[in-house]
């Protein structure tokens, strides 16, 4: 029996939750915080588990009106608003949620766009549950970041409110100065930069190294999880804000950081700038380094997700980079990009789907939201394994894998229990597919190619508390000094670099 709720089904059971407390309401009668613990947290309308696995169309489909109002009404509206501390962005967290509880959706997003750009791609992306929701009193109260007010399903709602409804107002640009900023990359850091300078009056252009503007919101968030077109309605706003974008400029290539700060180069694009920002992510994708690595058949998570997400090879017919089908993909890792990377291979068409990881569900670094809606389409968990090497055929295509066995050991640095190798535990497992998402490092390009430009031993741009780098008028954010971060994280060294270049710029 399928006990699966439409979206339909849980605003109607929401609308006869929501509508006593908004009669009490307005009698003029109070709210207390035990009325407000006491309503269910709502949720989160998704596809059918049974149908979702065979579309790229977006799993989670968004609260409905009653729901969102409903959830509004378990804020308890703290004066010393500890979710606002767990925001990197420091988004007004308790003024747009009463804004939600009167209905005025509009001026709900409005005061989150004081200090967030992309409410509709966070709302989706971010993990609110280990930031803003983390520190929720009501989650504490409840003893549970799961039961915390829903944050991120509330900015998602009244942002696709804004854009549904067109009411999407452009901010406000202040007359121009003559000033110049370049912004490389377009993520999450390089789109709070460019929209934080231009409002200052300043002129950006951004430039970016792929064929559409993004960043990793584009090439490797997949489609189920962060519509790409809400992205680009997101990037929309930056140009009609004035905000040049530039794509296939690879910078250390096209041109280099020193060309862009004299005083004019040859190519307008390259030369001319006051301040630039360096927010190019952290494309490098990690391997293993065990034998085999190279065989067909073995890819990077990074490689998997761009091919299938920038340029659409779950479009079997008309991609120019279409994905064989597999039989079996293994997955090894267990972040958000490995769910990410297996539950694209299930709609890419493979029979079966594994995730391979060394420790346990519990220390899964994946957002518990992930996990389950992989688990609930089919893909299959095999924790305490980790392989060894790859194996392959005579034509060099990867035909499986020797794992090797793991039990839990002491708690490392991260606080999580180390997997520890159970000897002569090791087995061969069959597989015609394997995608490797251990993480990403900094591409060394922009370091090799910029004298003086300083960075640790890993790659990672080195920054002060202002993200200037180590030359005069550059600075940087994102992955690129972080290595791999959230997208909220990203914005709030954005947020930082921007205030310093204005600052600069005066």
């Amino acid at each position: 029996m399928n006990d699966h709720k439409t979206s339909a089904q849980l605003n109607a059971d929401a609308q006869a939750l929501l509508k006593p407390i908004l009669d009490k309401k307005a009698a003029g009668e109070r709210i207390s915080a035990k009325d407000r613990a006491a309503i269910a947290a709502q949720e989160m309308p998704a596809q059918d588990p049974a149908a979702r696995g065979k579309n790229v169309t977006e799993v989670a489909l968004g609260y409905g009106e009653a729901q969102a109002r409903l959830e509004a009404e378990r804020c308890l509206g703290c004066k010393n608003q500890p979710c606002v501390s767990g925001c990197p962005v420091m988004v007004p967290i308790p003024r747009f949620i009463a804004e939600i509880q009167n209905g005025d959706f509009k001026a709900a997003v409005d005061i989150i766009k004081e200090t967030n750009l992309l409410p509709a791609v966070c709302g989706r992306v971010c993990p609110q549950e280990k930031q803003c929701q983390a520190e929720c009193t009501l989650g504490k109260m409840l003893g549970n970041a799961e039961r915390s007010v829903a944050i991120g399903r509330l900015e998602r709602f009244v942002a696709d409110w804004e854009r549904e409804n067109k009411k999407v107002t452009v901010p406000s640009v202040k007359p121009p100065t003559g000033k110049k900023a370049a912004v490389i990359g377009s993520g999450p850091a390089g789109l709070t930069v460019a929209a934080d300078v231009a409002r200052e009056g300043h002129a950006v252009t951004i430039l970016e190294a792929f064929h559409k503007p993004g960043g990793v919101m584009v090439y490797g968030i997949p489609e189920f999880r962060l519509p790409k077109a809400i992205v680009r309605a997101e990037v929309d706003i930056l140009a009609k804000m004035g905000v040049k974008i530039e794509t296939n400029f690879l910078a250390g290539r096209t041109g280099t950081i020193q060309g862009m700060l004299n005083a004019q180069g040859s190519d307008p694009l390259c030369g001319g700038y006051d301040a630039v920002f360096i927010g190019v992510g952290a494309g490098l994708p990690k391997f293993l380094g065990c034998p085999g690595e190279n065989l067909v058949g073995v890819m990077s998570a990074n490689e998997y997700l761009t091919r299938a997400n920038l340029m659409k090879a779950y479009d079997a017919e008309k991609a120019a980079t279409p994905m064989y089908r597999s039989k079996i993909t293994a997955v090894i890792g267990g972040g958000n990009v490995a769910m990410d990377a297996a539950r694209m291979a299930l709609r890419l068409g493979s029979d079966e789907v594994h995730i391979i990881y060394r420790r346990t569900r519990s220390e899964m670094p994946a957002r518990t939201e992930e996990v389950v809606h992989a688990m609930e389409e089919g893909i299959i968990f095999d924790f305490l394994r980790n392989p060894v090497r790859f194996l392959g055929d005579d034509q060099g295509r990867v035909t499986g894998m020797e794992l090797l066995k793991y039990e839990l050991g002491e708690a490392d640095d991260s606080g999580r229990r180390s997997p520890v190798a159970i000897k002569g535990s090791e087995y061969v497992y069959d597989c015609d597919t394997v995608i490797v998402a251990l993480g990403n490092e900094s591409n060394p390009l922009l370091t090799r190619t910029t004298e003086n430009l300083q960075a640790d031993r890993k790659g990672r741009i080195i920054v002060n508390e202002e993200q200037k780098t180590s030359l005069d008028r550059v600075y940087a954010g994102g992955d690129i000094v972080l290595g791999a971060a959230t997208v909220i994280l990203a914005m709030g060294e954005g947020r930082r670099a921007a205030a310093a270049i204005n600052k600069l710029l005066e």
